[in-house]
């Protein structure tokens, strides 16, 4: 499945009210770590069918970024059930995602 986009709008949709456990990776465009974290991000989509992953663009999503406490990037929240189960800052390597999402 594809990463999604996610908004103010959509966030509590698609996170909170998911049936399914969720990636949301805080990022930034100008931001070295997350552009390389971002192919991994990617690649967990297409191969994890029974997670939804999607991204937050701190600069778009500045209430967000406030909401979550986010204060450093990119940052991982693990999301089940509405709630936060696990979270990550930096950049990590695809088995430490992996972990997170068990």
């Amino acid at each position: 499945m594809a990463e999604i986009t996610l908004t103010a709008e959509n966030f509590e949709q698609e996170v909170l009210k998911s049936d399914k456990t969720v990636l949301v990776d805080f990022w930034a465009s100008w931001c070295a770590p997350c552009m390389m974290l971002s192919p991994i991000i990617a690649e967990i989509a297409q191969e994890q069918d029974n997670i939804i992953v999607g991204k937050v663009n701190v600069d778009e999503q500045p209430e967000l970024s406030m909401q979550y406490g986010v204060s450093s990037i990119p940052m991982l929240l693990v999301f089940r059930g509405g709630k936060i189960v696990n979270a990550a800052v930096g950049l990590r390597p695809k088995e430490q995602i992996l972990e997170m999402l068990k």
